[in-house]
């Protein structure tokens, strides 16, 4: 049947028989719903237990609620790919003749390395050995040079020791001498005081002649005590010789110098000369 757009919906009327059973079934079940909700929840209570506190415990703090997580979304996983295989190249054939032309270049290589290393190493000794000759000779020359300079005042300190040494012995002969002079002049003292002091005590004999000269040899101790006479040279008067060597022995002891080169002249033998006048 055809409705057309225009014309308005006109309702149908319901029989009441159906729509009364149609609403008591659904108050039934409605009914038998609350009645099987409520004895399946039903549950008998636990028994309570209780702790006593001496004060109330501080609240815990609130604890904020989470949210719950919605359940993750199983992961549809696709299949891999299957590997690509890829074909091996084929082998190439080797070029014998280029891997001979690499290896004659690496020996080549090689053996200019080693010439290089070698004329390097020759190199270096031929400079070490003229740096140590060239060495070798300055030291040498330095050598040579101190020589000269010891050898030219080795002859100079020579010639200053010469000189020093002449000086001293010209200061010596010089002190030699005079000291020879002094020796001299207090021996010639001496004789004199002791020809003087003999010449008193002699007993000239009644018959002497002339200026008669006798020689005696006088042996003294170090204080000119005289030990023995004896006339070495005599007068050809013998009355006068004994004359004499009576008057040394009455004169001992004889006057001696107290300067000991002095008294060497006379100690231990006096050559003594005697003549009356």
């Amino acid at each position: 049947m055809n409705v057309q757009a225009d014309a308005p919906l006109v309702s149908r009327p319901v029989p009441k028989l159906a729509a009364g059973a149609l609403a008591l079934g659904v108050h039934l079940l409605f009914v038998l719903l609350l009645v099987f909700g409520v004895s399946w929840q039903t549950q008998h209570p636990a028994p309570v237990m209780v702790d006593v506190w001496e004060s109330l415990p501080a609240p815990p703090p609130p604890v904020a609620e989470k949210t719950p997580r919605p359940p993750p979304r199983p992961v549809k996983r696709e299949p891999a790919p299957a590997p690509v295989v890829k074909e091996p190249a084929p082998p190439k054939a080797p070029d014998i003749a280029l891997e001979k032309k690499k290896a004659e270049a690496e020996r080549l290589k090689k053996q200019q390395a080693i010439q290089q290393a070698e004329e390097k190493a020759r190199a270096e000794a031929a400079r070490a050995a003229r740096e140590k000759q060239v060495a070798e000779q300055k030291k040498r020359e330095l050598l040579r040079q101190l020589e000269d300079e010891e050898a030219i005042q080795r002859m100079a300190d020579e010639e200053a020791a010469n000189r020093t040494r002449l000086a001293k012995q010209a200061e010596a002969r010089a002190a030699a001498s005079k000291r020879q002079a002094e020796v001299a002049s207090v021996v010639g003292q001496y004789r004199d005081l002791i020809s003087a002091t003999v010449r008193g005590n002699t007993r000239l004999p009644d018959n002497l002649v002339g200026n008669p000269e006798v020689r005696c040899l006088v042996k003294l101790l170090p204080t000119g005590e005289v030990q023995n006479v004896r006339v070495t040279k005599p007068s050809g008067n013998a009355a006068y010789d004994e004359a004499v060597v009576r008057a040394i022995e009455k004169s001992s002891p004889l006057p001696l110098p107290t300067d000991r080169d002095a008294r060497a002249a006379f100690v231990p033998e006096l050559s003594f000369v005697h003549r009356p006048k």
